[in-house]
């Protein structure tokens, strides 16, 4: 038998990720850009109607409410995600409402002077004032640590070892919208599922005109399909009999969306009226701040890795984060509901569809603006059943979390160092929230309950999300556990290029703001 040479059993490492069709500054021809633009904005719907599908009735509003809500949470995810591909880290990411914010939103709902009011339309409205104060107070976090740049700083104890686990709990810590939802409705779920498999990987050659129309459109063409095959057992009364919770899930015409919506409402900022200020309310909702820091971080991390574009510099991430920060602001302006931070999904399928464009993803911003003032067209695609969204989750969560796991290929996976570092602190960032989930569903509150209510929000919400667990014991210890002589196996020599703009000359091309302004704004 012939000797098996070394360069046949091995990959060298890439620092881009090859064989994307288009990366971060080539754009494909409009045509197919509005149609790519389009299914980054009929996924990013999932998160914009789910939040306020379960925070609006706690809060004690009607369906008219929610409708106002989605219409604004998509506005101004529009807003954000324009900024950020312009003026931000310049990468295609879609700025969306984010989960993270839940638990203190919950506390600020659940407040014993708020939950008093005995008419529901005036609680949901006090209620949506306290939750813009609390929203515009925490943003100064992000706006400090990223325009003074000490964000940029922290970033340095980073590695590509100690990023793997961050960025990989990224997608991996979401499981539970992945399924979980899809077996509520599997009849459903699972067809969808299926095909956008088949579509995207096996059928992905197929082309018409030198286009590979499945893989680049298999998503729209997906929930089309399946969008008219649940509409179809929804007439036909398949679930005619079935259990409240199986209709909920199943039928199309189960949202009252359509009917609730205006034809024309534009979002403005004070909407909901004058926000309230309440100085513990803002303290907890700075926990969640901090979280979407932690998760934006590691998605900028994978959106560059997915647009096939260098990381982003210590400067430009630090400048992504103050624009997010921003963000948030504009979320308590406007009455959104929620925070902002990056949505995983929409970077899962720039990888899906092997199109990292910045401009597709301006024009889904220029679609989420448009829709959202249409209140009826906007709400016709925002009834989408969200198991159809569960099963395309199953797929770009799994691939984000990929992307997390290919920053191992700069490191020493021969080290026992290493190896515990990344076993260790994926299997903490999957573990620790699930025992907070789990804790929180049987007693209704999480396992912080102290008389400080910020306090409790503060370790409940950061110890929920596995993205955050995951940066505190993997940053912990590699930089901690015998650092010395470690720099190699830590992928370092790698990674210190990337850590200043001027450190590599391709960060000019990805990273530089438009319209020369680096002239006023010179990188560091």
């Amino acid at each position: 038998m012939a000797e098996v040479k070394p360069e046949e059993i091995s990959h060298p490492p890439m620092e881009q990720l090859q064989g994307f069709e288009y990366c971060i500054d080539s754009n494909p021809p409009w045509g197919e850009a509005i149609i790519l633009g389009f299914q980054h904005y009929i996924l990013a719907l999932g998160t914009a109607v789910m939040i306020p599908a379960v925070l609006v009735p706690m809060m004690g509003g009607s369906d008219g409410d929610r409708v106002r809500v989605v219409q604004t949470l998509l506005f101004v995810t529009g807003i954000n995600t324009l900024l950020q591909s312009l003026f931000g880290t310049r990468l295609p990411t879609v700025i969306g409402g984010s989960y993270a914010f839940v638990v203190p939103i919950m506390a600020i709902i659940q407040d014993s002077s708020l939950a008093a009011i005995p008419d529901d339309h005036e609680r949901f409205l006090q209620t949506m004032r306290a939750i813009q104060g609390a929203l515009i107070v925490s943003s100064s976090i992000q706006i400090i640590l990223g325009y003074s740049q000490l964000w940029g700083i922290f970033s340095r104890f980073f590695s590509p070892l100690g990023m793997a686990p961050v960025v990989a709990l990224l997608g991996f810590g979401l499981f539970e919208r992945g399924f979980p939802v899809v077996g509520r409705c599997v009849e459903v779920g699972l067809p969808m599922l299926i095909l956008f498999v088949v579509l995207s990987q096996y059928l992905k050659n197929v082309q018409i005109r030198d286009i590979p129309i499945l893989e680049r459109f298999s998503l729209f063409i997906c929930i089309a399909l399946v969008w008219a095959y649940a509409q179809i057992l929804t007439a036909g009364g398949a679930y005619k009999h079935s259990p409240e919770v199986t209709q909920i899930n199943c039928r199309t015409d189960r949202a009252n969306l359509i009917s609730s919506a205006p034809w024309i409402k534009i979002p403005f900022p004070l909407q909901w009226g004058a926000p309230t200020f309440s100085a513990g309310q803002s303290f907890g909702m700075v926990s969640a701040v901090l979280v979407s820091l932690v998760e934006s971080t590691a998605s900028y991390k994978a959106a560059a890795r997915l647009a096939s574009a260098t990381p982003p510099p210590a400067h430009i991430l630090s400048r992504g984060i103050g624009w997010q920060g921003i963000g948030i602001l504009l979320d308590g302006l406007f009455g959104t509901g929620t925070g902002s931070t990056v949505s995983v999904e929409n970077v899962g399928l720039l990888g899906s569809t092997r199109i990292g464009s910045r401009r597709v993803i301006q024009i889904s911003a220029g679609f989420m603006i448009f829709f959202s003032m249409l209140g009826k067209f906007g709400a016709l695609f925002a009834s989408i059943p969200f198991t159809i969204f569960a099963a395309v989750y199953c797929v770009l969560f799994g691939l984000v979390a990929a992307v997390g796991l290919s920053f191992l290929q700069f490191t020493n996976m021969n080290s026992m160092r290493n190896l515990f570092i990344v076993g260790v602190s994926i299997f903490l960032g999957l573990s620790v929230p699930e025992y907070f989930f789990r804790y929180s569903m049987a007693a209704q509150r999480g396992p912080a309950h102290t008389k400080a209510g910020w306090f409790n929000d503060y370790i409940n919400t950061i110890f929920s999300s596995p993205p955050t667990v995951g940066l505190i014991v993997a940053v912990f210890l590699d930089n901690t556990l015998e650092v010395k002589n470690a720099a190699k196996d830590r992928g370092m020599p790698w990674w210190v290029p990337f850590r200043s703009f001027k450190g590599d000359a391709r960060s000019e091309e990805f990273y530089s703001l438009p319209f020369n302004l680096n002239r006023f704004f010179p990188p560091s």
